[in-house]
């Protein structure tokens, strides 16, 4: 199984000006703990999740962001995906084709694959 394969396909992606309020509004909304972050042109930036809110102190996206992109692309494994989230600590990754953003794939999608009975070749050492 790949990330396309469970990936979520329609992106809730923020701005680098959005305030963390608004932010804070939008995760819950749209019950999702984290989301990517888009510049002016659509390249991805960053990542935002609900531990940046508790953890960093700013008032928008930009002073909380993780501006480290981990991703994978849509053909990747889940096993790679878990082994990504894992050992990076992180519970989402974008997917990409190129630089433009066509999913992500969080721990709950593996979860959810799972609980449907698919296929998902995850290994002891990848344990999520």
């Amino acid at each position: 199984m790949i990330a396309k394969d469970i990936m979520t396909r329609d992106v809730i992606t923020v701005s680098s000006t959005t305030t963390v309020k608004k932010l804070a509004m939008m995760l819950i909304k749209n019950q999702i703990s984290g989301a990517p972050v888009a510049g002016k042109n659509g390249k991805i930036v960053g990542v935002v999740s609900e531990a940046d809110i508790v953890a960093k102190k700013g008032k928008d996206v930009r002073a909380i962001m993780t501006k480290q992109i981990i991703s994978v692309s849509e053909h990747d494994s889940v096993e790679k995906i878990a082994q990504l989230m894992t050992t990076h600590r992180i519970k989402r990754l974008p997917v990409m084709r190129g630089d433009k953003i066509v999913g992500i794939v969080s721990r709950a999608d593996i979860v959810s694959a799972i609980a449907l009975g698919k296929h998902v070749g995850l290994t002891p050492a990848y344990n999520l």
